[in-house]
């Protein structure tokens, strides 16, 4: 029996001669189990428990800031070179039969960016994002205008200036950013749940100017626009989030 520490954003890996019918359990914090395709796989929290043989899983993760805890029970004798950088596990002790509850603590793996600088990537190519979303909208305006669209809103009789469909771009490409982020943070599958969400947010943001009020011109050139932002920023944050999870 042993325990394996996971600081923040640890990783470590599962090797068959070590982990042989071992079963976990959750004592402390969250852990991920990554499965060998690449996917990440569900996270568990305190008092879960898992077996390892045959579940496809190559390694157990700490997806957040505090240190998790996994009890580990072993029915086999295990290898006694254990592949962990921090600590080594003792000679004796190995069997589930004994009484000694040796630990190994793994903190954040050599050669895998830690949380901090995954978010600041995943921030960054975001801002890149908005930034080529907000040009392309400003852009694809200016054209529509030069083609006789006049953005003009019944209601209230305002026209909708090209700066004005800049700003609302950037700010909802900066939401999208965010959504981003908090699924990198909390979600066991980030891409795929933020692509999810991006579609549905993308879908409703198409209601308002179809009840506008609008002559046909101007409808079709706001859904056109709010298409065109989602298909720069859809993609590029759920590249960058399955860069940054796989």
């Amino acid at each position: 029996m042993r325990t394996l520490t996971l600081r923040g954003g640890a990783r470590a890996e599962v090797v068959t001669a070590e982990w042989h019918d071992a079963f976990g359990v959750v004592t402390g914090g969250r852990v991920q189990l990554e499965l060998r395709d690449g996917e990440p796989g569900p996270v568990l929290g305190p008092d879960a428990g898992f077996w390892l043989r045959g579940t496809g899983v190559r390694a157990l993760r700490n997806p957040g800031r505090r240190t998790a805890r996994v009890r580990v029970f072993t029915p086999g004798a295990v290898a006694r070179h254990s592949t962990h950088p921090l600590r080594q596990p003792p000679d004796e002790g190995d069997d589930m039969i004994s009484m000694k509850d040796s630990e190994i603590v793994a903190g954040p793996a050599s050669g895998r960016p830690s949380y901090t600088h995954r978010f600041r990537g995943l921030a960054g190519t975001g801002l890149i994002a908005t930034l080529a979303a907000m040009v392309t909208t400003t852009l694809a305006a200016a054209l529509a205008r030069a083609a006789g669209v006049d953005f003009e809103i019944p209601d209230g009789g305002e026209t909708i200036p090209v700066s004005g469909i800049a700003v609302v771009t950037g700010f909802f490409s900066v939401v999208g950013v965010v959504i981003a982020v908090a699924l990198l943070r909390w979600s066991a599958r980030p891409a795929d749940r933020f692509v999810w969400t991006a579609v549905a947010l993308t879908a409703l943001s198409l209601v308002p100017p179809l009840i506008s009020g609008a002559n046909s011109a101007t409808i079709t050139a706001l859904l056109g626009l709010h298409l065109v932002a989602a298909a720069v920023m859809i993609p590029a944050l759920a590249r960058s989030l399955r860069t940054r999870t796989d």
